[in-house]
């Protein structure tokens, strides 16, 4: 399997199943190691968050998390023996936090600070400081893997949010696009679909093309994004529903 995302293989659902980061990785043979590495580190740098995330709820410090996070992936990545991937199979996800409590439980034993690859920064954790505290504080309702798996699932919707704005970025209906994508994010104190349609000038008619239009493409996008934490077109579905159980939880 060459490791270009552009190159359709599985219709999976309407959507074309593509080479993607995560099938690289576990495709990768010892002739492309270094496309397997560039797409773990890629994905890594996607989905830092749920790690971090997981290990402060596990009673680490911000400081202690940052080392904890930053050396799993630099001991991940330095590894270069994706053989241990290729077994593994399925999803990023679990294949993360399997890894993750593997290398926590080592680190305790070993009782030493966790800084790996000469200093290597991979992931910027320095935008977490200013809402920390918040964020991560212990949620004694859901467990750490719980937590994990929501903070996953909001990762992905953030990916897929962002792309819906980069895609209109500069059009002429950027600013409608921004405001539809927050109404279907469902977040708090967004008016209604009539009251859009006011300030826009548009009929109730055009405005609902116009969302059916973008849900069409988030449906799309999301789809797209799960892709690239799964192994085969066939895992998309499981992997849709349980992020949504996630996020009910």
């Amino acid at each position: 399997m060459k490791a270009d995302a552009s190159q359709p293989s599985v219709d999976a659902g309407g959507v074309a199943f593509v080479t993607t980061h995560w099938s690289v990785v576990l495709t990768a043979q010892g002739q492309s190691p270094a496309a397997a590495e560039a797409a773990l580190e890629k994905l890594c740098r996607t989905y830092w968050r749920p790690i971090y995330g997981f290990v402060r709820y596990e009673g680490y410090s911000p400081a202690e998390a940052e080392d904890i996070t930053q050396g799993f992936f630099a001991l991940l990545l330095e590894r270069k023996d994706f053989q241990s991937v290729r077994q593994e199979k399925g999803r990023l996800r679990s294949f993360l936090l399997a890894s993750l409590k593997h290398f926590m439980a080592n680190e305790r034993r070993n009782a030493m600070t966790l800084k790996r690859g000469g200093g290597r920064t991979l992931i910027p954790l320095e935008a977490l400081h200013a809402k920390d505290s918040v964020e991560f504080e212990r949620n004694d309702t859901l467990s750490a893997d719980r937590l994990y798996d929501r903070r996953w699932a909001v990762t992905v919707l953030d990916r897929v949010f962002t792309r819906l704005r980069e895609e209109s970025a500069g059009a002429e209906n950027a600013s409608l696009v921004d405001r539809l994508s927050k109404l279907l994010s469902g977040e708090p104190d967004q008016p209604s679909q009539a009251e859009i349609g006011r300030e826009f000038g548009m009929t109730e008619n055009a405005l609902k093309q116009a969302f059916y239009r973008l849900r069409q493409r988030y449906r799309q996008l999301l789809r797209e994004e799960v892709a690239h934490t799964v192994a085969t077109p066939a895992e998309i579905e499981d992997e849709l529903r349980d992020l949504i159980a996630a996020l009910r939880s």
